[in-house]
């Protein structure tokens, strides 16, 4: 009967030691295999991985050596012929979860928008802005004003919690303009 616990013990010890050999084995291949060899003791630098791809901005034709645009293009040549229907879709596809539109209806994640062109920034009552938007209190909903915050609110209103990233087509943002217009 001693001998068989001796012999329990010397299979439970057995494997512990298996169980760290294999992972001390796990350990040394995954740093050969991610770190491309073994290192010598004292090698302590810091080997720069991957590639970086440089991305110079260009500047706009005929203008050599003029900076890049700092926002959105002017879009008030294609606000003659902005599309509020259009508009109206894509506010439904992208916006309409946050924001409501309905006359007197509540504020969503963000505040109701109805009527919100004209209207001084950051002034519907009873929502909470953020700091980047209560920053531009003393300016109003105009065209310019909206063609920027939409083409990037992050940019325009730095510190503004609105996690949408922009509209980048200049058609779009001009009819989505366009629809917030019709909105009285």
């Amino acid at each position: 009967m001693a001998s068989n616990n001796g012999m329990e013990l010397n299979k439970i010890a057995a494997a512990v030691l298996l169980a760290g050999l294999i992972g001390m084995v796990a350990g040394k291949m995954t740093e050969f295999l991610y770190e491309g060899g073994p290192k010598h003791p004292g090698h302590h630098a810091e080997e720069k991985r991957g590639y970086s791809i440089e991305v110079v901005e260009e500047s706009a034709a005929g203008d050599a050596g003029a900076a890049a645009p700092q926002g959105a293009p002017d879009i008030s040549a294609l606000m003659a012929s902005a599309d509020a229907a259009k508009g109206g879709a894509y506010f439904s596809k992208k916006c309409a979860v946050c924001h409501g539109v309905d006359k007197g209806g509540p504020n969503k994640v963000g505040p109701n928008l109805h009527g919100v062109m004209g209207r001084s920034i950051a002034s519907h009552a009873g929502f909470g802005y953020s700091d980047g938007l209560k920053a531009k209190a003393g300016e109003s909903w105009n065209v310019e004003n909206m063609n920027q915050f939409q083409y990037n609110p992050r940019k325009w209103a730095p510190g503004t919690i609105m996690a949408y990233a922009g509209t980048k087509k200049d058609d779009e943002r001009a009819n989505l303009i366009a629809y917030l217009q019709s909105l009285k």
